[in-house]
Parts: C-alpha cells; sequence; structure tokens
C-alpha cells in the first residue's frame, strides 16, 4: 500500500512539473502515448518529471535550457524539440537564449542538426506569434 502510495505521489510531482514546465505541449505528448503505450507516459512522468526534472541542482530555466540543447543534437525528434521550445520559453527563457542555445550546438553536434533545430524554433516562435531580435553579429 506505502508503495502505491509513492508512486502516486511521484506520478503527481511528475505531472504537476510537467504541465507547469511545458503547458498544453505536455499534455499532447501524454495524448499522444495514451493510445499505443500508456505506460511510456507514466515513465515519462514518473522518472523524468516526478524524479529526475525535481531534483535540487539546477532551476526550471536551466533544465530547459539543456533540454533545448540536447534535443537540438539529438537530431530527429521535433516533435519533443518543439515541445521543449514551448516549455522553455513557459519557464522564463527568452527566443533569444533558445536561439542561441540552438546554435551553439553546430559546433558539437553540425550544423545540418542545428538547421533542423532552428526551423523547429522558428515554427514555436510564429506560433507564439514571437519576432525574435537576432543578437549583433559575432565580432
Amino acid at each position: 500500500m506505502a508503495e502505491m502510495a509513492e508512486m502516486d505521489e511521484r506520478y503527481k510531482r511528475g505531472l504537476d512539473r510537467m504541465q507547469e514546465v511545458l503547458g498544453p505541449q505536455g499534455d499532447a505528448v501524454l495524448g499522444s502515448l495514451a493510445e499505443v503505450a500508456p505506460d511510456m507516459g507514466r515513465f515519462v512522468v514518473e522518472f523524468a518529471y516526478g524524479d529526475v526534472h525535481t531534483r535540487p541542482g539546477l532551476d526550471r530555466r536551466q533544465r530547459s535550457l539543456l533540454a533545448v540543447g540536447v534535443l537540438s543534437s539529438i537530431g530527429g525528434c521535433e516533435p519533443l524539440l518543439s515541445a521543449h521550445v514551448h516549455g522553455a520559453l513557459n519557464v522564463g527563457l527568452d527566443p533569444a537564449e533558445v536561439v542561441e542555445a540552438v546554435m551553439q550546438c553546430a559546433v558539437y553536434a553540425g550544423f545540418p542538426r542545428a538547421l533542423g533545430a532552428l526551423e523547429v524554433v522558428r515554427a514555436v516562435f510564429a506560433e507564439r506569434g514571437l519576432i525574435p531580435c537576432p543578437p549583433a553579429p559575432a565580432p
């Protein structure tokens, strides 16, 4: 019985954090899994958000910046990258910070992945009506 209560608490903690960060995009991720693999949705909520995302050490902005960077570097996970770009904006990153995170990925993951990620970023900005002000070019 105690194990079930702990699992319910992990799920609640994770769902609260996921909704706080991703907003409706988190619900869409869970909805997309509901028919095919509901347990995967539970794993995401309990482990990724209930256990890992709620750990001390990094704030929400830092976690979102990392998520955008990693998903941009991996490539091939555009729907998740889109959700996390929304999440980064939800937790207070400004558009220039999101773009800069992706640009840094070009050095380590290559230009094709960074360019693909920037297309996802552009689409999210357009969806939200954001017009980013690009930083001044490097000297």
